[in-house]
């Protein structure tokens, strides 16, 4: 595990159930704003399930992609009431 993926997973860590932040907003909270696609890329390799990468939408609003699908994570937001 990099570095970045290590920032990028500890903040992921602090998002409470039924809130979300966005790649950009992630980027920004480890000093990184240029660094959204990479948050995401960052992401994607993330299988811990101690880390709520579903809590992490587009800066859009779209739900954006998902490691395990998307229609899981529109699943896990709803039930958590995020979405």
């Amino acid at each position: 595990m990099t570095s970045f993926q290590k920032r990028v997973y500890e903040v992921v860590k602090k998002i409470p159930r039924g809130k979300v932040l966005t790649y950009k907003e992630i980027a920004q909270k480890i000093g990184s704003p240029n660094s959204a696609r990479a948050v995401g890329s960052a992401l994607n390799k993330n299988y811990n399930s101690k880390i709520p990468c579903h809590r992490v939408i587009r800066s859009d609003g779209k739900i954006g992609k998902y490691n395990r699908g998307s229609k899981k994570k529109i699943n896990l937001l709803k039930k958590e009431g995020a979405f």
